[in-house]
This record gives structure tokens, sequence and C-alpha cells, in this order.
């Protein structure tokens, strides 16, 4: 009987060391877990914040200012401009 009591014992203490790692497992798992979440709402952010800036540096006035200015670009007189159509439109007016 005692020996029964030894092995169950031994027993035990091997399963109350496994429930405790595996609860501190887990708990490492969850703190990793909550850190990269926050690092994934920062992202959200910094992506919010770079479509606004790429957006603030793509807008037509910007681009017309920088190319008057600093390329000394103008717009063409009207006589000067041409349009031409593109595709099918082009081909179908040709066409007898």
């Amino acid at each position: 009987m005692t020996r029964l009591n030894l092995v169950l014992f031994l027993v035990l203490i091997a399963c109350a060391l496994g429930v405790v790692t595996s609860q501190h497992k887990a708990r490492k798992l969850f703190v990793e877990l909550q850190k990269e979440q926050e690092r994934a709402k920062q992202l959200d952010v910094e992506w919010g914040q770079l479509q606004l800036e790429q957006s603030t540096w793509a807008m037509h006035s910007r681009i017309e200012k920088l190319a008057s200015r600093e390329l000394r670009m103008t717009v063409p007189p009207p006589s000067r401009i041409q349009v031409v159509g593109a595709g099918r439109e082009a081909q179908g007016a040709r066409a007898p």
C-alpha cells in the first residue's frame, strides 16, 4: 500500500508541475499576444498617416505648383492643344 501511495504521490507531483508549466506558458503567450495586438494597432495608425501623407503629396494643386515653379512648365495655348482619341473610337472614325 505504501508503494502505491508513493507512486500516486509522484504522479500527483508530476501533474502539478505540468499544470504550473502550462499556465506559465499560457501567460507568456497571452502577454506576447497583447504586445502583438498593440503593435498591429500602431501599424494601423501609421498606415493611416502614410495614406494621408500620400494624398497630400499627390494633390493636383501641389503638383501644378511644383511644375510651374520648379520645372517652369506652363499650360500651352488652346491653339497648341490637340485631342487624340483612344482605342476603338479613333479607329471607328477612320472606317468607311
